[in-house]
């Protein structure tokens, strides 16, 4: 295989991994440092009245996901009454209904609310067709006086806009604008009057009714607001001021002008809203937005697992990073060590151990094995049953250290067995063939080299934030294994042999 093939193949996985990373990153927004929060909303709507001994139905409008938030959770409180909600031209209701009541009553509305970012899709049109209110008379006179003004002094459809709240708005409103609003000129009023004279106009507007997602509110107010249809877009007035947008914290409950709550057989209803925000990790957070999202990713991510077997991959993940690990330093450091990746094996056994018991207890396990390994070599024995001779001394052996030591009151002792038997068994077996042929010095020296990798291995292999990138961002495998290939063909000096070649370097000099 060529290097050009190689190189192509590493930029592949490259940037596979990276472009899924991102995607997760920036998109989906799970947080790349791990115990990060994000807030969540709890919202009460309560509903309180009196019944008059007769069937009893009350409907309220509910919210519903819009591009800033989501509803997680919703639930709907009401003892001994029937539940229905409905959906109709984008507005949803709940509907609660008994057949006899009697006294004070309580209906609650409770919902989660989390903020969540989606891209608002082109609009072709402002939906349902113009309704035109139905002035007569003076009214309507009014009415017109007042379009004819605000058109004679605009451009376009947003200094019509402005210009009418404005009017609306007037500390000392005209004759028009009084005889329209009425006596008791409040916040709503207004606002549904722009509507309907934006409408006689030919504009298509709507009001906005939805509540301020605030840290705690124990009453929180209904809040009117004023969409415009302009050029494809459904653009945000604040009927107070006619300034453009909508507060970052605002939730829209229902548009229109119907009212929030239709009752039959209730007498002295109100209705109040709390509100109280509280924290949930953003990784939670990052979830429901992809599942909301309908990713593929999370599909067939991780997370679909069983909590178990997710807790079984939060260690396994971590073996790549010390094999890439282990690879540095074989290949580029020139450590050697018994077994390609025995080293990795021992370090996920010292995450249970402990590393200076695990040190421990696996240098005395390795120092009696060879003893008896060196016996054995004594009753020439066939290799296959000379090795299942060895496995069932070393499982003894992990025994007998088992009990000693919990004899001794070393707990510690007991978790022994959960190292590998088959490794301990062919890393004696190779240490003694290594004894044979290079003699003592070689097999400490590879010994203390299979012990210093094990230990830099559970090192890495222990950090809390690697762990936690992982195991997010599974993807990085791809580029851990995209830099093992390029490794694969690195043969150059190794670091430790520098040395070794360094009166080559002296004579090439000379010369």
């Amino acid at each position: 295989m060529s290097k050009r093939h190689l190189y192509l193949l590493a930029g592949a996985l490259t940037a596979i991994g990276l472009i899924i990373f991102f995607y997760k990153l920036r998109v989906l927004e799970f947080p790349l440092v791990p115990g990060v929060k994000t807030h969540i909303w709890s919202i009460e709507a309560q509903i309180t009245f009196e019944a008059e001994n007769k069937p009893v139905e009350v409907s309220m409008f509910i919210p519903r996901n819009s591009h800033r938030f989501t509803i997680v959770d919703e639930n709907f409180v009401s003892r001994g009454y029937g539940v229905n909600i409905s959906s109709e031209e984008g507005k949803r209701k709940v509907h609660w209904s008994i057949r006899n009541a009697k006294g004070l009553q309580s209906l609650y509305y409770r919902a989660s609310v989390r903020r969540i970012e989606r891209e608002v899709p082109p609009i072709t049109s402002a939906g349902s067709d113009l309704k035109k209110p139905d002035f007569r008379g003076a009214y309507l006179e009014a009415s017109l006086a007042i379009i004819s003004e605000a058109r004679d002094k605009s451009a376009d459809i947003d200094s019509t806009v402005t210009g009418l709240l404005q009017r609306i708005n007037h500390p000392q409103a005209d004759g028009s604008v009084a005889l329209l609003l009425g006596k008791d000129a409040t916040a709503q009023k207004k606002v549904d009057l722009t509507s309907q004279l934006l409408a006689m106009a030919d504009i298509h507007a709507r009001v906005v009714h939805g509540i301020r997602l605030e840290v705690q509110h124990r009453n929180a107010p209904i809040l009117h607001w004023l969409e415009v249809f302009d050029k494809q877009r459904w653009i945000a007035y604040d009927p107070a001021s006619g300034a453009k947008g909508i507060p970052d914290d605002y939730l829209p409950w229902w548009r229109g002008m119907e009212a929030l709550v239709d009752s039959q057989g209730v007498k002295k209803l109100t209705t109040s809203f709390s509100v109280a925000r509280g924290e949930e990790t953003a990784v939670q957070a990052a979830i429901e937005k992809g599942e909301s999202q309908k990713s593929f990713l999370l599909d067939f991510s991780l997370f679909s697992l069983p909590i178990q077997t997710q807790a079984v991959y939060h260690v396994i993940l971590m073996v790549p990073v010390g094999v890439l690990l282990l690879v540095i330093l074989r290949n580029v450091i020139g450590i050697r060590t018994f077994g390609t990746f025995m080293p990795v094996l021992i370090a996920l056994a010292f995450r249970e151990t402990q590393l200076i018991w695990g040190v421990f207890l696996f240098t005395t396990l390795i120092a009696i094995g060879l003893l008896i390994r060196l016996y054995l070599e004594h009753l020439k024995l066939l290799v296959v049953p000379r090795l299942a001779a060895f496995v069932i001394v070393v499982i003894g052996l992990m025994a007998l250290l088992s009990v000693l030591t919990h004899k001794l009151g070393l707990e510690r002792g007991l978790s022994v067995a959960l190292f590998p038997m088959v490794i301990l068994t062919m890393t004696i077996e190779r240490m003694s063939i290594i004894w044979e042929e290079l003699g003592a010095f070689e097999t400490i020296k590879q010994g203390l080299g299979s012990i210093f990798a094990a230990i830099l291995a559970y090192l890495v292999m222990t950090i809390k934030y690697l762990e936690y990138l992982m195991f997010i961002f599974p993807e990085l495998l791809l580029v851990l294994l995209a830099g093992i290939i390029l490794l694969g063909r690195y043969s150059g000096y190794r670091l430790l042999e520098l040395r070794r070649f360094k009166a080559l370097t002296e004579i090439s000099s000379d010369v």
